[in-house]
């Protein structure tokens, strides 16, 4: 027996004495300082915060909570040690306050989410932070502070320099990446767990037994690779991550709600006060987005999305990298307020052909953001050989949807209407020219 596996958390995966369940079927080993730190109110509160938000509208049983998924995520962080551990590299370098520093990072890296944050993060306003930035509210002084001080024996720096800080060292590097990398605990929970809930099988077609059983360390020794019994749930977990995209975060409807929030929050963001609003549960922020809109022009977006009726704006256009690229590069990755002005000076151009009013909130422009998701690259050990090799060389698969930046073929640009104009003006054959007449004159003033 390893001393990693000597664990209480880790010895208690087979049998566990006291443990909490998550779908589906999944026994998560609760120890009286697991129990003690996710039974703080800043855990708690991951309880009333869902996991993926607006895809609820077109989901509807896509419920689950950021609490659900940090205890997927602590489960996995388990099972990762576990295998490790049998890796004679892995257990020289990796200690046990190393791991259970993992430990306390997988259970915490949600903390600092507040609800709808990754939209809201992705329009990059002054002043909004990022999650990993806010988990200091939550982690570096109080309750969550005082359970890894005295129950774990760690400082809530290191949580706080493991979720957020570029890593100084082999042992650091090698836990960020069993936290976030190519092959990490995060995605393989998410991808399963919002696969699960929203009813569509695409992110639960990889072999996850397979893919944690050929975990091992870089030639480097500073990250996990796999070996090659691992390629093709590794594969797996590519395509899986590819067609959750296109299927379920980026469906139209999900982005059409998603571009009625952002443009609602950007409207009032100002006028709140973000850590106040941010430190809310999921129906207080609702609350408060609404009364912050009312009786402005923002107010039938936030009814739209919240009120006793959905009402989501329709998908009008949409340009790919290889349909209407001339559109598509001229909006992809465009800062926020560009896009904000862009559909202004669009809303003045339909209003003028309709001969109609046409409010500047009646048209939404959704584009890829600045952000990039991140290339899936990780290294494969063929034992036979002693040779490690990348995947994306020995794997077609790899090479077409992770090293060629599949965000340009999932993430399309998008121009969504109030239902009332769709009609009138999908028939129209000129709507390239208008959305690129109206890039224009932004870029021109």
């Amino acid at each position: 027996m390893t001393a990693l596996s000597r664990l209480p958390e880790i010895a208690e995966l087979d049998a566990p004495s006291a443990l909490v369940r998550i779908p589906p079927d999944v026994n998560v080993p609760l120890t009286p300082r697991v129990r003690r730190l996710i039974d703080t109110a800043a855990f708690r509160r991951l309880a009333r915060i869902s996991q993926l938000g607006l895809v609820s509208l077109v989901y509807p049983a896509a419920l689950h909570t950021r609490f659900e998924h940090s205890l997927g995520v602590y489960r996995l962080a388990l099972r990762f040690l576990r295998r490790l551990s049998c890796d004679g590299r892995f257990a020289a370098l990796i200690r046990r306050e190393d791991a259970e520093l993992l430990l306390c990072a997988a259970l915490l890296h949600d903390i600092g989410h507040w609800p709808f944050c990754h939209p809201i993060e992705d329009i990059r306003l002054p002043g909004v932070p990022v999650h990993e930035q806010f988990a200091e509210r939550f982690i570096a002084q109080g309750e969550v502070a005082e359970v890894l001080q005295n129950d774990w024996g760690i400082e809530p720096v290191a949580v706080l320099s493991l979720l957020d800080n570029p890593a100084a060292d082999d042992r650091s590097r090698i836990l960020s990446s069993i936290l976030s990398g190519p092959i990490d605990i995060d995605k393989m929970d998410y991808l399963f767990r919002d696969s699960l809930h929203s009813g569509v099988p695409y992110g639960r077609n990889f072999d996850q037994e397979r893919l944690i059983g050929s975990l091992c360390l870089n030639e480097p020794g500073d990250a996990l690779a796999i070996n090659d019994k691992g390629k093709t749930a590794a594969e797996l977990m590519v395509f899986a991550r590819y067609v959750m995209f296109s299927e379920v975060y980026w469906h139209h409807a999900v982005r059409s709600a998603t571009a009625m929030l952002q443009r609602a929050f950007y409207r009032v963001y100002a006028q709140l006060d973000l850590v106040a609003l941010f430190r809310k549960s999921e129906a207080e922020m609702i609350d408060a987005l609404v009364a912050a809109t009312a009786n402005t022009s923002a107010a039938p977006l936030v009814d739209g999305l919240f009120g006793p009726r959905r009402q989501i704006h329709k998908r009008l256009a949409e340009y790919s990298v290889f349909q209407e690229s001339a559109v598509y590069e001229r909006l992809a990755r465009r800062g926020y307020v560009w896009l904000v002005r862009c559909a202004e000076e669009l809303a003045g151009r339909f209003a003028a052909v309709l001969g109609e009013p046409v409010s500047p909130e009646d048209v939404l422009i959704d584009a890829p953001p600045v952000g990039r998701e991140i290339e899936f690259r990780v290294d494969v050990f063929y034992a036979k050989e002693r040779r490690y090799r990348p995947l994306g060389d020995v794997s077609p698969v790899v090479q077409a949807l992770a090293q060629r930046q599949f965000d340009d073929y999932v993430k399309q640009v998008r121009v969504f209407v109030h239902p009332r104009l769709r009609e009138a003006l999908r028939r129209r054959e000129d709507l390239a020219e208008l959305v690129l007449g109206a890039a224009a004159d932004v870029d021109a003033a």
